[in-house]
């Protein structure tokens, strides 16, 4: 039997498309890993459609896609193909675990949640031909003792980051924005250390990336897995949150384990908008201490910002930039608040009848897609344009890069990425 996977694309996102160098970013887990879980009579192929067009005459017995929310579209184009010439198709993830009925019209089968418990099931009915619409996974899985994902079936030479992993899953806060606790659940879960540290001696590299959405999210743990890092004498970075600034010994374990960059969300530097995001826990007035505790760790910050909250105005970009500028924040990614299926804000909007656009092709958070409260949608779009062309203009890149002479090429590397993404954007003022 011949399983197909693969990985859809958006054409729209100035993120997470193909560079110059036709490499992809970071090897995501997804499909890797259901390879992995897949029983070894069968032959799998995965394809990522960012870096390698999908071959519709190819041979396959049975096709699985999941994809981002921008994705989808593509994602249901290519499931229609290959329905038309009589393949079957099952789909999961994020986007289809919160609207299965919509997938259902492309798929002959859905995943909803986790495919760790469910993958096994859903083949022995196929073979049987007794493919059920729905399998849903009753609970979240351990994850002890997990599949190692089939880096194998990915060409290495087309991802900036191939060698990524992961692990914890989960988060104990539930932003309104965020679809991590809505599909990966409200409890953090950990692997142990020994599982994470036997997967990192299997790479050939000396870099790698956690996928985790909070790194440092138990600190217990996390300082357990820094020792265990500390001999392997590695460079890494993963997401976390600003809280571990509280934490020095974990701030210190951190750099000492080879942790030299954090993407940090920031997210907004109004306390209300935190407040009202559920992400009170994150302290706008101690945003600034936080930060040079960080940086005095030797760690740098990739922060990330949110716009188009009810609270924000016309004047939150000027002040972010200026935020990130007197802070010397080493990098910045910058978002529009996107109503994605499954989160509290989509909810909240849609009751609000302020959605405005339901192409989810436009849903990357670079695209206004709903009405802002205290701004027009031309307004919040053409801040998100303006602060993206100001924080990678040269002068303020080689300010920020400049603040310590350790680390400086590091820091150069990713503005100058984001600047290649930044220049694509549209030249506007701030009226």
């Amino acid at each position: 039997m011949r399983l197909l996977l693969i990985f859809p694309k958006n054409e729209r996102s100035y993120w997470g498309g193909v560079s110059r160098s036709g490499k992809a970013g970071f090897l995501r887990l997804g499909l890797p890993t259901v390879a992995a879980l897949t029983p070894g009579d069968w032959d799998v192929e995965i394809i990522d459609a960012r870096v390698r067009p999908v071959d519709y005459g190819v041979r396959a017995d049975l096709v699985g896609i999941t994809g981002l929310t921008a994705e989808m579209p593509n994602a249901y184009e290519i499931a229609d193909n290959f329905r038309k010439r009589g393949v079957k198709v099952v789909m999961g993830g994020v986007h289809v675990s919160a609207l299965p009925e919509e997938a259902l019209a492309h798929a002959d089968s859905v995943i909803i949640g986790e495919a760790e418990l469910v993958w096994s099931s859903a083949l022995d009915d196929f073979k049987k031909g007794a493919l059920k619409p729905i399998y849903r996974a009753a609970r979240l899985c351990d994850m002890k003792g997990m599949a190692i994902p089939r880096r194998d079936l990915v060409k290495r030479e087309m991802f900036s980051g191939y060698h990524t992993l992961q692990a914890t899953r989960g988060c104990p806060f539930n932003c309104d924005y965020c679809t991590v606790t809505a599909f990966f659940g409200n409890k953090f879960r950990t692997r142990p250390v020994a599982d994470v540290i036997e997967e990192i001696k299997g790479f050939d590299t000396k870099e790698f990336f956690f996928m985790d959405d909070n790194i440092a999210g138990r600190p217990g743990y996390a300082r357990e897995l820094f020792e265990a890092l500390v001999p392997l004498k590695l460079n890494w970075g993963s997401q976390a949150s600003i809280t571990m600034a509280k934490d020095p010994e974990l701030l210190r374990l951190y750099a000492k384990s080879g942790g030299k960059y954090a993407f940090i969300g920031l997210e907004s530097l109004s306390q209300e908008n935190l407040d009202n995001m559920s992400k009170g826990w994150n302290s706008a007035k101690g945003y600034g201490e936080a930060i040079r505790k960080i940086h005095d760790a030797g760690i740098n910050i990739i922060g990330s910002f949110v716009f188009g909250l009810d609270g924000d105005d016309r004047d939150v970009f000027r002040k972010t930039f200026e935020f990130i500028m007197d802070n010397d924040i080493d990098a910045a990614q910058f978002h529009i608040l996107t109503p994605l299926p499954g989160t509290v804000t989509y909810k909240t909007l849609e009751k609000e009848g302020r959605i405005i656009d339901r192409d989810w092709a436009k849903y990357h958070t670079g695209e206004v897609v709903f009405e802002p409260r205290s701004m027009t949608a031309q307004e919040l779009q053409n801040g998100y344009y303006w602060i993206f062309r100001n924080t990678y203009r040269m002068k303020n890149i080689l300010k920020r890069c400049l603040r310590s002479p350790k680390g400086v090429a590091y820091r150069m590397a990713v503005n100058l990425s984001y600047r290649k993404k930044a220049l694509k954007m549209p030249e506007v003022s701030l009226r």
